[in-house]
């Protein structure tokens, strides 16, 4: 499979939190995360989630979401996993009412330091057309345009939605792990 170089849909937001960032460790957060936290992240499109390794030993978080009309298995595959950034790759499985294809998301999650010892956590999501993809739109006579408009439309008001809780959730894990340490 071939990832192309075009980009099928972007979207970044952010939020907030009151916590210092040096109390924030997102790789932590990330894979510790349970599937009941994961679920409150972004009702009624998170499904289920789960966290392994790939045959080589890398850190992977498995993560299966109705984004729009899609529902969608992601095999995020850490490319970078530290305390304040985070850089998930996952050629990702798409079931449609067409049929299923693939696509390659780029997921990067990020903290930094904002007034009064606050932190800013900001959720990216860059999806990109595979081989796979592109044959599947010429199968069912469907344009890159239209599929674009539609996969930002609704990757947008996913991440949206999912970021300020994502940042919360982030929050209590760090507040969680405060508290651990100051026992």
């Amino acid at each position: 499979m071939k990832v192309l170089d075009r980009i099928l849909s972007q979207s970044a937001y952010t939020a907030d939190v009151d916590v210092p960032l040096d109390q924030v460790d997102i790789a932590e957060w990330l894979f510790t995360l349970s599937e009941a936290e994961y679920l409150r992240c972004c009702p009624p499109d998170h499904i289920a989630a789960g966290v392994s390794t790939t045959d080589d030993g890398r850190r992977m978080m498995i993560n299966v979401e109705q984004i729009g009309t899609g529902l969608v298995v992601q095999h995020y595959v850490a490319d970078e996993a530290g305390k304040t950034y985070c850089r998930m790759n996952s050629i990702s499985d798409v079931f449609t009412a067409n049929g299923r294809t693939q696509v390659n998301v780029i997921w990067e999650l990020k903290a930094e330091t904002v007034d009064g010892g606050r932190t800013r956590y900001t959720n990216s999501v860059t999806a990109y057309p595979t081989d796979v993809f592109m044959a599947f739109l010429d199968k069912h006579g469907l344009s890159f345009g239209d599929a674009a408009k539609a996969r930002q439309a609704a990757g947008s008001d996913h991440n949206r939605r999912e970021t300020p809780l994502f940042a919360a959730s982030i929050a209590r894990r760090a507040k969680a792990r405060a508290q651990e340490q100051a026992k």
